[in-house]
């Protein structure tokens, strides 16, 4: 695959990413003690991480978005 994330967009995804897994794992709030908003919290944290970590968004290349300037 080719990447099709830029530094702005990957910057954005990174924090999103680990706000999202402390929120799962580190927070106090009530609404992610339940099992569905922690696990589900976590899962789309990893999966937002993984793809600014690659660089890859699977999403962006079935619709055929590209935010990269050099790609």
């Amino acid at each position: 695959m080719t990447a099709n994330v830029g530094a702005i967009d990957r910057v954005l995804r990174a924090a999103l990413g680990l706000a999202l897994l402390y929120l799962a794992f580190f927070s106090a709030q009530p609404l992610f003690a339940e099992p569905l908003y922690k696990y589900g919290a976590a899962v789309i944290g990893g999966v937002v991480l993984l793809t600014s970590a690659m660089q890859v968004c699977p999403l962006y290349s079935l619709l055929g978005i590209k935010t990269c300037k050099a790609c």
